[in-house]
């Protein structure tokens, strides 16, 4: 404990023997005549009541995972269609259309008429397009033609092509509700099919939502670290998903009442920064500093500098409410769907969303006042790392290309000469059970050692940027190739794609590599993988399994809560891939998970008949 705080760490060790059972996915609650706990081998059984065996059990488990990220993912980006739809019409106080070219080309995806028309007159039709497609009961996606020809074949062919999102997620709960079958197959492909609607329409959608509402992202610089947060300032951290309320907020910091007040209080001036999801959407549009990962909110309070910690919906530890009582800080939420008994709650108004946000603001200065000297306790380091943010597959066209030229040809080619070998995705919850040793960093600095260039978001992108992975000086950690590489277009050997929301981003990244040609026909062709080191939530595992039924293989730095549920495990580890050409495959081992993640873009190199690597990792 700290200063008499109970922290993740305390309560992780109080946990230490965690049921085997439901570490091996293996205990089923799904029902009254349960809890079921499935193991030949601990308790001698091997069915539950109702006769669901250790592979049904563990698809049920899985299914319910799938479940809960989609549903995060699919309420995002409804509520963010609702803001556009709501701009629109001029019933979202402070919010405009920022990026019309965005919005004019997603219209022409759905079909949409925009010659002659008015910008709102199309985001009106686009947000309706977009809420009517999250909840569409029958038909294919719309946006499943972004998908590439081989791979929607496959799906047709094995019927999982879904229709909305919030369809699909009603199907899944179904399908693993008592009496519907045990078939632990059509249980996964249920799930694939939720999965494929997240990935592939709405965490996609909503990530152009993102721009058009909030401005294209851009390469930015930011600082992260606990030293972000400032003694002679109001600290505002952010923790949450949810971008529109940090917008809002951003623009009343600069409000000269409020700076005023402030300056009254005794403080210099108000510094907005985030906190795991939150921390990397305001950082994408504003550059604001990061304090930290998912496990940090506890710590940031406990500095004593920290005067308002502001929630949307998600990514906040039920326990912070008994955190704040023995310090000043307010504890603000800010959406219906996540409260604290002991918090206060502001709700977020669209119809006057900048005066929310100075209600906000204006308790964070009167905190400020209330700050107890004796809890301070300054962060070792004066000032946070400094990292490069905000990069993503439409500005990276840019990056590569130039300013005349857009183009992934540059990316391509290194790949083809072997001067790079492939490309990483590392998406990553943050997780006590890695302990101090962060899988993250430790994959991540393997990978660019072996010439492997990252595009990586969520909480392994705060990691590796404090490890200062993510500036251009990170190269010095990066093989020979891929250095040069960097050193020529100027970029960090790992690239900042955002939250953990913003994973859809990889497929985008992967599709336009594909279309500059030479480098395959399908996902399944390209040298490619993604890690997830640090698994905390259903959002990841969603994110998985879209990732692999679109071809591509997916690690996972923890034991996969199906270790005990042989023949689905087999399947999820080496059938899947004769269906849809991806994978899973688990390993604890950092450098092991790297060299897995290694090996399999090697033999999709060979495949390809690519050149040999330029200048390769001695052992």
């Amino acid at each position: 404990m700290e200063s008499g705080v109970e922290m993740h760490r305390d309560r992780y060790e109080a946990m230490r023997s965690q049921c085997s059972f439901g570490v091996q996915g293996t205990c089923c609650q799904l029902c009254n005549m349960g809890p079921c706990k499935i193991n030949p081998k601990e308790n001698g059984l091997d069915k539950g009541v109702c006769g669901a065996n250790a592979d049904t059990i563990g698809a049920w488990n899985l299914a319910r995972m799938i479940v809960a990220g989609a549903a995060t993912h699919s309420k995002y980006c409804h509520d963010m269609a609702n803001l556009l739809l709501k701009s629109a019409s001029n019933q979202a106080g402070g919010f405009k259309i920022k990026d019309a070219q965005k919005l004019f080309e997603l219209a022409s995806e759905f079909g949409i008429s925009t010659n002659g028309r008015d910008v709102n007159q199309v985001a009106a039709d686009v947000a309706e397009v977009i809420l009517s497609e999250i909840g569409r009961q029958d038909g294919y996606l719309s946006l499943s033609k972004r998908v590439p020809q081989k791979q929607q074949k496959i799906w047709e062919e094995l019927n999982v092509i879904p229709s909305g999102v919030n369809s699909e997620i009603v199907q899944l709960i179904n399908a693993t509700s008592v009496g519907a079958g045990g078939d632990f197959k059509n249980i996964v492909f249920h799930g694939i099919r939720a999965a494929i609607a997240d990935g592939w329409s709405s965490s996609m959608i909503a990530a152009k939502l993102s721009d058009i509402l909030f401005g294209p992202s851009k390469p930015t610089q930011s600082q992260v670290n606990i030293g972000a947060l400032r003694q002679d300032a109001v600290n505002i951290v952010f923790c949450g998903d949810l971008p529109a309320l940090a917008e809002m907020i951003a623009a009343a910091a600069n409000d000269p009442e409020l700076t005023q007040l402030a300056t009254e209080k005794g403080a210099k001036n108000i510094r907005i920064a985030g906190i795991c999801s939150a921390g990397n959407e305001i950082l994408m549009q504003h550059g604001f500093p990061v304090v930290g990962n998912f496990l940090a909110q506890e710590s940031a309070i406990l500095t004593g500098l920290v005067d308002a910690i502001v929630v949307d919906t998600h990514c906040a530890k039920p326990g912070l409410d008994e955190v704040v009582r023995g310090y000043h800080t307010k504890l603000i939420t800010t959406s219906s769907k996540c409260r604290f008994q002991g918090g206060m709650h502001i709700p977020f108004d669209l119809g006057s969303p900048l005066e929310t946000a100075r209600q906000i603001i204006r308790e964070a200065v009167e905190s400020y006042a209330n700050r107890d000297k004796s809890q301070i306790k300054p962060p070792d380091s004066a000032v946070g790392c400094r990292f490069i943010a905000g990069f993503t597959p439409e500005n990276l066209y840019r990056v590569f290309g130039g300013t005349y030229r857009g183009t992934y040809g540059l990316l391509n080619n290194a790949i083809i000469e072997g001067r790079i070998r492939g490309i990483a995705a590392v998406f990553a919850c943050s997780n006590p059970k890695s302990g101090e040793k962060n899988d993250c960093t430790e994959i991540t600095k393997e990978l660019i050692k072996n010439d492997i260039l990252i595009i990586q978001g969520g909480c392994a992108a705060i990691e590796c940027a404090r490890a200062g992975l993510l500036t251009p000086e990170g190269a010095q950690y990066a093989g020979l190739g891929l250095r040069e590489f960097c050193e020529a277009v100027g970029i960090p050997p790992v690239l900042h794609f955002g939250s953990c929301m913003d994973c859809s981003r990889a497929l985008v990244f992967f599709c336009n590599m594909l279309s500059e040609g030479n480098i395959g026909e399908d996902l399944s062709d390209i040298p490619v993988a993604i890690a997830i080191p640090e698994c905390t939530s259903g959002s990841l595992i969603t994110v998985s399994f879209y990732m692999v039924a679109s071809g591509i293989l997916s690690v996972f730095g923890m034991p996969f809560p199906t270790s005990d549920s042989q023949n689905l495990n087999s399947y999820l580890c080496s059938g899947i891939e004769e269906d849809f050409g991806g994978r899973f495959a688990s390993e604890v081992d950092p450098i092991k998970t790297a060299h897995l993640m290694i090996n399999h873009i090697n033999k999709k190199r060979e495949s390809l008949k690519l050149q040999p690597i330029l200048y390769e990792v001695k052992a």
